[in-house]
């Protein structure tokens, strides 16, 4: 009786276990941080969050709530609007690109195209990595279908 119970404490730590560690997605991820309302709020009034909790991999570059209020006043509002969903969907897909790529892999790039369809610029500055004008403030939050870099600027495309 007693092997039979070790086996089956090894049998089921070897399929429950990787189960209970399993990364959330990138949606999950950023609403139990806490520190993502608005982005999350911005993604819902979108409609874009089953492609951010799809396969991916995606990296995404998340600005926090206090990101969003650097904006002037009445932008986030002005974007949660439905008639400027199209603005709204163009600046979140500005905020990701198709890949997981780790903080290691972004130190050597230069660019990145994002699925908005322009590129970002990134480079090092003082040790800290810029995403165009944005600091990356906490790099490699590891989810089960990409990454997610936290940074303090909300990033815009260029104007077309």
């Amino acid at each position: 009786m007693k092997s039979f119970l070790c086996m089956l404490t090894v049998v089921a730590s070897t399929f429950v276990a990787p189960l209970a560690v399993r990364a959330a997605d990138i949606v999950d991820t950023a609403v139990s941080a806490g520190s993502f309302n608005t982005l999350v709020a911005a993604v819902k009034a979108a409609g874009l969050v089953e492609a951010l909790k799809g396969d991916g991999p995606l990296t995404v570059f998340a600005p926090t709530d206090e990101a969003f209020k650097k904006l002037p006043a009445g932008t986030v509002e002005s974007l949660l609007k439905p008639e400027n969903k199209d603005k709204l969907i163009a600046i979140l897909k500005y905020h990701v690109v198709a890949g997981k790529v780790m903080a290691a892999d972004v130190v050597k790039l230069t660019s990145a195209e994002t699925l908005e369809g322009d590129k970002v610029t990134i480079k090092v500055v003082g040790g800290k990595v810029m995403i165009n004008k944005s600091t990356v403030a906490k790099a490699d939050i590891v989810c089960d279908n990409g990454v997610i870099h936290v940074i303090d600027t909300v990033l815009l495309p260029p104007a077309k």
